[in-house]
């Protein structure tokens, strides 16, 4: 049976992890470039392909429980004489740190749980197999090191060849799905960054966006019957993508994905909404119910054209 390897992190923000980075190539970290700064709460652990779905189900429920984590970053310490190990310190209060336990204990589960060597101490490697003799060195040099830092997702890592790990789904902390069409037929929609391996097969997905990237993912009983993708970039959202699965069309899904598509791009401080649709068909006629308008066709334009939804003007929220 496949499997796939994942790890549970919280990234490091840019610019900090910028900074970070730029110590890491200081101190020539290896894994450099293979995975960004970030903070392990599930070590490398290999999942079978059917539990996928479940894996990321366990990660969005114990977001969903924890609020977003206000941490300091700093100063560098080391595992020596363990592991010849340099790290980031991360720490926080009282509330932060019972947080930061909470989310690891909760993504630890099911399919993801995995003996524990050691006990948890949250840090951000910034070097590994250094030689004893720099460690001491490198603490000292690094003693002023601090930043903090807010972090608002997290994140499940995939392994890709050559030791390379790259996310494959993320879950907002503190952010519960929102639930419409309470009764026979509830519907349980949830903002991300990114759709996870179960949406994406419904999306036509790329990795690469032209700005601050989105998915908006419709689930019924934990399973996904649409989903919606795109990126935000000065003031407007673009959607890229939404699609209803087959047996689950006609029930009014697809409106209730537009409608959190433009709450969304409202709390981001966006004023338009656009997309690329077909000028007839269900495309078209969903747009057209949700209030978007096609554009005049340039000359000898043919396929798909461009469709328009302008937002009452909503100030940008946090989050998203």
């Amino acid at each position: 049976m496949a499997r796939q390897r994942l790890g549970v992190v919280l990234l490091v923000p840019h610019p900090i992890a910028t900074q970070i980075d730029g110590i890491r190539r200081a101190l020539g970290d290896g894994a450099l470039g293979r995975i960004e700064p970030h903070v392990t709460l599930v070590p490398p652990v290999n999942v079978a392909e059917r539990d996928l779905p479940k894996a990321f189900s366990i990660v969005r429920a114990a977001a969903s429980s924890v609020p977003p984590l206000s941490l300091r970053i700093g100063p560098v310490a080391t595992f020596a004489p363990v592991n010849p190990v340099a790290y980031l310190r991360v720490g926080g209060d009282e509330q932060a740190l019972d947080g930061l336990e909470r989310l690891r204990s909760g993504c630890s589960q099911g399919p993801l749980d995995r003996p524990q060597d050691h006990a948890f101490v949250p840090h951000v490697t910034v070097a590994d197999q250094l030689a004893a003799g720099r460690l001491d060195s490198v603490a000292a040099v690094l003693a002023d090191f601090s930043a903090d830092i807010t972090l608002d997702r997290v994140h499940v890592l995939a392994e890709l060849p050559g030791r390379v790990w790259r996310p494959v789904a993320d879950a907002v902390l503190g952010e519960r799905p929102a639930t419409v069409g309470r009764g026979s037929l509830p519907l349980d929609l949830e903002t991300s960054g990114r759709p996870d391996a179960e949406a994406a097969a419904l999306l036509s997905f790329e990795e690469a966006t032209a700005g601050v990237p989105f998915a908006v993912t419709a689930r019924r009983e934990g399973q996904v019957v649409a989903a919606a993708w795109g990126w935000s970039a000065r003031g407007g959202l673009e959607l890229a993508d939404l699609a209803v699965a087959v047996e689950h069309r006609g029930q009014g899904i697809g409106r209730h994905v537009v409608a959190a598509v433009d709450a969304l791009a409202a709390r981001r401080g966006c004023d338009v909404v656009g997309a690329s649709a077909p000028v007839q068909g269900a495309s078209a006629a969903l747009l057209a119910a949700a209030g978007f308008r096609m554009l005049p066709a340039d000359e000898g334009a043919t396929g798909a054209r461009r469709w328009e939804h302008h937002l009452a003007a909503v100030g940008p929220e946090a989050g998203g």
